[in-house]
């Protein structure tokens, strides 16, 4: 199997990379620019000498802001932007050695899992046209079986004649085959098949269980033999099997897994959500006791440390690391220092406005009027927004966040949801309607529960 090359997002400058990002997320262009300075240096130290490269280390960031203002989505579309394996984790979820949760080594792990996961793909993806090949053959075989020949033939001449014969045949349906003319008839399969494992669970706490959990887990499939069972499918669906399990066998999964170690030390990033719920400092006891304990499990981790997986031992020491919080109450500053100073790059993102929301609306490529459009589309009908709908719902939006909890961006899907939830409901009875979303619509459907408080609090 060839060596699949570390993706290049070089070819982009940080300019270029904002303008990526600007397609998908509305404002916070300080946000924007520190991560795309953080995917060039990547590139950068590729391109230093050897005996410099390893001393170069990524310049992790904080995120600042509340929710729903665009943290996770920059860095899961800079992920994108970079193919690189991204994981995103709550930093509330970990606990301290010895406490009941996760431990932060884990995070790693589920990071590798990704990248085997996302090399597999990408290495199938090559050898696809070869599987089709393959399976074809194999399909053809099931339409045509070979005929035996008999163990004393004599290899006369007239014995070419029925084999000239079947070859025209072959060739026939072969042709028949790709032209999807087989597709409804019934063949009978023969496809590998795993047995079941029982559900192994192990009742401990402590460092390194989880991990042995895994390695039990693939010791076991590793012993159980694998079985076959035959189906009677169609042809379509026959070849649809058939490729992806001639696919498998072409992927080499200890390089799959050697190359998924490369990737992810080079490329992964660990996006560590909510990390001012476990800032500050300890005073000893209650239910926070853990707080500066996960810190300093983080510490190693984000430092540069090797971690045991069950693909082989990953270094963290080039993994990105871009943690974000609302920070309201702690301050990043109430972090332990060693921490602090990991994370040398602090971006404050801005509260959304009311124009921000008119945008959020309408400008990105996966905006949510755009969105709903695509959806009823299919149930035929033509749905469309006027400007002063957009504004509406936009000032709707806004007078909600500011009167219960303030939760960004995410408001405009509740609202969007409640404003359409009966032509949503109704549109496969409607095909060949044109439905026109005005600001008369939206303050009809949607005024009496934003004057009413307690219905706000619940509803939008």
């Amino acid at each position: 199997m060839s060596t699949i090359p570390l993706p290049e997002p070089a070819a982009l400058t940080p300019a270029q990379i904002v303008t990526e990002l600007d397609r998908y997320i509305v404002g916070q262009q300080r946000a924007k620019r520190a991560v795309a300075i953080a995917l060039r240096n990547r590139w950068r130290r590729r391109n230093l000498p050897p005996e410099l490269r390893d001393e170069v280390a990524p310049k992790n960031i904080i995120m600042i802001g509340p929710t729903g203002v665009g943290k996770t989505e920059v860095a899961r579309r800079l992920a994108k932007l970079a193919q690189a394996p991204f994981l995103k984790v709550e930093a509330s979820k970990y606990t301290e050695v010895g406490y009941v949760g996760r431990d932060v080594d884990s995070m790693i792990r589920d990071l590798t899992e990704l990248g085997v996961q996302m090399i597999k793909s990408e290495v199938m993806a090559s050898v696809q046209d070869r599987a089709e090949r393959l399976a074809e053959d194999r399909l053809l075989d099931l339409l045509l079986p070979p005929q035996r020949r008999e163990p004393y033939s004599s290899g006369s001449l007239e014995e070419v004649a029925p084999d000239a014969s079947r070859e025209a045949t072959r060739d026939k349906l072969r042709a028949q085959l790709r032209a999807g003319r087989l597709d409804e008839r019934m063949v009978e399969l023969e496809m590998q098949q795993q047995h079941m494992m029982p559900m192994v669970e192990v009742l401990a706490g402590g460092q390194g269980l989880e991990e042995m959990g895994l390695h039990l887990k693939d010791m076991l499939s590793n012993l159980m033999p694998s079985r076959t069972k035959r189906r009677r499918v169609r042809v379509a669906e026959a070849r649809r099997l058939l490729v992806q399990e001639e696919a498998q066998k072409l992927v080499d999964m200890e390089e799959v897994a050697s190359q998924a170690v490369r990737r992810v030390e080079e490329s992964g990033i660990v996006f560590i959500d909510e990390l001012d719920k476990v800032a500050g400092r300890e005073v000893g006891h209650g239910p926070d006791v853990s707080r500066e304990g996960v810190q300093r499990d983080l510490l190693p981790i984000v430092e540069g440390s090797s971690i045991t997986t069950k693909y082989g031992v990953v270094r963290t020491d080039h993994v990105l690391f871009i943690a974000a919080g609302a920070f309201h109450v702690a301050k990043p500053s109430d972090l332990i220092p060693e921490l602090q100073g990991r994370f040398p790059i602090r971006v404050e993102l801005d509260p959304l406005t009311r124009e921000d929301f008119v945008r959020i609306l309408t400008e990105p490529q996966n905006a949510l009027t755009k969105q709903y459009v695509e959806l009823l589309k299919t149930e035929k009908v033509t749905l469309s927004f006027t400007d002063d709908a957009v504004a509406a719902m936009a000032e709707l939006a806004m007078r909600v966040n500011d009167a219960t909890e303030n939760i960004g961006a995410r408001r405009l899907y509740t609202i969007m949801e409640k404003l359409l939830e009966d032509v949503s409901f109704d549109a496969p009875d409607m095909p060949g309607r044109d439905l026109v979303v005005d600001a008369a619509y939206v303050h009809a459907r949607l005024a009496d529960l934003t004057r009413d408080q307690d219905l706000s609090r619940y509803i939008l």
